[in-house]
């Protein structure tokens, strides 16, 4: 077991959970001159996974970057988590991994045998991907903080965006909510084993599988649920004519998260998420645990996909072979006052 420096943390309490608040994010962005470019077929105009550069009739890049501090003890298991984080914006915009940049930030007074370790594991989740590690950049800091900077390719008609829903599609869930819960319980020496283990195999878990399987049926809008939680991603995703009734008995989450949540293991992020978009929220009869689950943020979570309600029941059944908790979680509305109603 590698001996971590007396002096420095490894593990603060990152992942998603470091991410900006919504509210701060979009007012600094909404400042920045925007550059007209055809062949910029996705921008962070519409806070999209990633972004869609077109090169020729049939082929376009898809780029998006991803690094945050550990939100686990194990070095290995930080490097597979923030690296599945990583490649999952690539699979919610339907493409496919080709290359692969390592961002570091490690102290210089560390055992550089754990960031061997990080390293290790990144670079593992980057081979199943089918992808190439190529490089990258390192610089010294205070913290340990790590991610990549990934490359796909995408046919210019394939693109899935995560604001195309239509009134009356399913929305299907691929992995359970609660990981920002259960790693704040984790900390506090309070988490059951099989709640970690089922976290671990959860952001370790490649969203490629679950890609894999649904990308044969007809999607009409994905992405994946990080920083933002549930409620923040879906919002991202019904833009501002749709809206969406959410069943809550059907929501996916991992064990003991809804007692966590009850003991006030809550995240700083998933109260700035609260404070953030719960004006568009109505939440019916919905006990107050699960309505943290729904705005805790998530790292490398699962993917959040619209799909016609006929195709529904037989896209999930494919993805419940893969053995995580997933399920169809709620409908697309047509509603011009773009709430979420939550029962």
């Amino acid at each position: 077991m590698i001996a971590l420096n007396e002096d420095i943390l490894f593990c603060k309490g990152g992942g998603c959970t470091a991410k900006l608040g919504a509210g701060a994010l979009s007012s600094v962005l909404e400042k920045l001159p925007k550059k007209l470019d055809p062949n910029l077929l996705v921008g962070f105009d519409s806070a999209d996974d990633g972004a869609v550069y077109q090169l020729t009739e049939d082929l376009a890049v898809v780029q998006t970057l991803d690094f945050f501090p550990p939100m686990v003890e194990d070095p290995y298991q930080f490097g597979q988590i923030a690296a599945a984080n990583a490649l999952s914006d690539l699979y919610a915009m339907g493409a496919t991994v080709k290359t692969a940049l390592n961002i570091v930030c490690f102290p210089e007074s560390m055992d550089l045998n754990i960031l061997g370790k990080i390293l290790q594991g990144g670079n593992d989740k980057v081979m199943e991907a089918g992808g190439v590690l190529v490089g990258g950049h390192s610089i010294a800091d205070q913290d340990v903080k790590y991610g990549l900077s990934v490359m796909g390719t995408v046919h210019p008609n394939k693109i899935l965006k995560n604001n195309t829903p239509k009134a009356g599609d399913r929305l299907i869930l691929t992995k359970p909510l609660g990981v920002g819960i259960v790693m704040t319980a984790q900390r506090m020496g309070q988490c059951d084993p099989k709640a970690m283990e089922q976290a671990v195999t959860s952001m370790t878990t490649l969203n490629k599988y679950a890609a894999e399987m649904l990308f044969a049926y007809d999607i009409h809008a994905c992405t994946d649920v990080t920083g933002f939680g549930f409620i923040g991603h879906l919002r991202e995703m019904l833009g501002a004519y749709k809206g969406a009734q959410i069943d809550s008995i059907r929501i996916p989450h991992i064990r003991h998260s809804r007692r966590y949540a009850n003991e006030f293991f809550y995240t700083a992020a998933g109260q700035r998420n609260r404070n953030h978009f719960q004006s568009g929220v109505v939440f019916q009869g919905v006990p107050f645990a699960m309505e943290e689950i729904l705005y805790d943020p998530q790292t490398s979570g699962g993917l959040l996909v619209s799909l016609p309600a006929d195709e529904a029941e037989i896209a999930l059944a494919e993805v419940r072979k893969l053995g995580l908790d997933c399920g169809i979680v709620g409908t697309v509305t047509q509603d011009e006052e773009n709430k979420i109603v939550i029962r």
